[in-house]
């Protein structure tokens, strides 16, 4: 029953970004990104911090209700910010949490089902260590862009391997009907973790395929974690440069 587990969402949000400095902030018809991120995560999860390195980004928060935890400016990834930022909010609600949702701080729309998706991977299966979801390919521009993680999975839905190219290759295809010839699946960037999974994956070293790659999940696929996998049929967008923001703002009347 998820009544049997208790969850925490991290929203990690840091100010520096080399393609846009400020992002958390940026304001989106009178409201932050994080903000935002952070209405529609409450919607899913009670307990909700956002992790940041910045005290704009933490006086911001505070201001419009949300909680929040300030963190080491040192960490090289988000999921290493998220896991300083369980310890500190269990210290600072005196709660005790099982798993853990790290939440995207630049997509400011997220779906809430998508986050009772990634839930229910834990609550339907108690070996789950780590979940994520995935959207079906269905455009050449998504299959053959670098951005957009390809995911393989196994019969049981969980993660085989991620590749910033197609996988697989479909020999008896021209690459321009890949995208009809196979059912690939992109990774959508919202992961879930067990407490003592997460805590395990930030003492893990920088690995081989992920160095490659440039992709964390493939450190912990690499040392022999499972990772769950859910499709989700909704693409929630990400805000990357300023472009994106315009493009956001332009489309959006909420």
């Amino acid at each position: 029953m998820e009544n049997e587990l208790s969850f925490v969402a991290i929203i990690p949000a840091r100010y520096a970004s080399t393609r846009f400095p400020g992002k958390p902030l940026a304001d989106i018809k009178g409201r932050s990104m994080i903000q935002r991120v952070y209405e529609q995560t409450v919607k899913a999860i009670d307990d909700v911090f956002v992790a940041t390195d910045d005290k704009r980004i933490f006086d911001v928060v505070e201001k419009f209700g949300g909680r929040v935890v300030m963190t080491s400016e040192s960490h090289l990834s988000g999921t290493d910010r998220c896991a300083e930022a369980v310890a500190t909010a269990e210290k600072e609600s005196g709660r005790s949490f099982d798993a853990v949702l790290n939440v995207q701080g630049d997509e400011p729309f997220i779906d809430p089902q998508q986050l009772e998706l990634i839930k229910s991977c834990f609550t339907a299966d108690k070996d789950t260590q780590i979940a994520t979801l995935v959207k079906e390919i269905n455009t050449q521009e998504d299959m053959f862009n670098p951005n957009r993680p390809k995911v393989v999975l196994d019969h049981n839905y969980r993660a085989l391997y991620f590749s910033r190219t197609p996988i697989p290759y479909v020999r008896a295809e021209k690459t321009n009907n890949w995208v009809h010839a196979h059912r690939f699946y992109m990774h959508i960037g919202l992961y879930g973790f067990r407490k003592e999974i997460l805590y395990a994956l930030t003492k893990l070293p920088q690995s081989s395929l992920e160095l490659a790659e440039s992709l964390e999940q493939l450190r912990w696929i690499q040392n022999g974690y499972g990772i769950t996998v859910r499709i989700t049929e909704y693409e929630s967008f990400g805000v990357d440069t300023p472009e994106d923001l315009e493009r956001l703002c332009n489309n959006f009347s909420g």
